[in-house]
């Protein structure tokens, strides 16, 4: 899998909504996916303190505890959140993406 540089795209929630997004899983789990898929490390403190904001706002819900580990998944309310942020991501890469071809190869 590529691995993006994402610099200031690299919003703990929406990388932990998005690794959600391919399955159910617990807060190492986490941790490891979004640093292969985003090549960001999300400490401790960080991780589950976004997911604690993400739980309150209703965007993920814990599942039953298995072997001392508590997985998550997303919400609907999660889903479409998700899908507004990358869209509007996407958007804009769009739009940079056709300003540069316009401009040209002389940069």
């Amino acid at each position: 899998m590529e691995t993006f540089n994402l610099g200031r795209f690299s919003d703990p929630s929406i990388l932990i909504l998005a690794s959600l997004a391919g399955s159910s899983k617990h807060g190492y789990a986490i941790m490891e996916d979004v640093e292969s898929f985003a090549g960001v490390h999300l400490g401790p403190g960080t991780l589950y303190g976004a997911i604690a904001r993400l739980e309150s706002q209703g965007f993920i819900e814990p599942l039953p505890v298995e072997e001392r580990r508590r997985p998550y998944r997303l919400t609907a309310s999660g889903i479409a959140f998700l899908h507004e942020q990358l869209s509007g991501l996407e958007s804009f890469a769009s739009m940079g993406l056709q300003r540069l071809r316009l401009a040209g190869p002389g940069l």
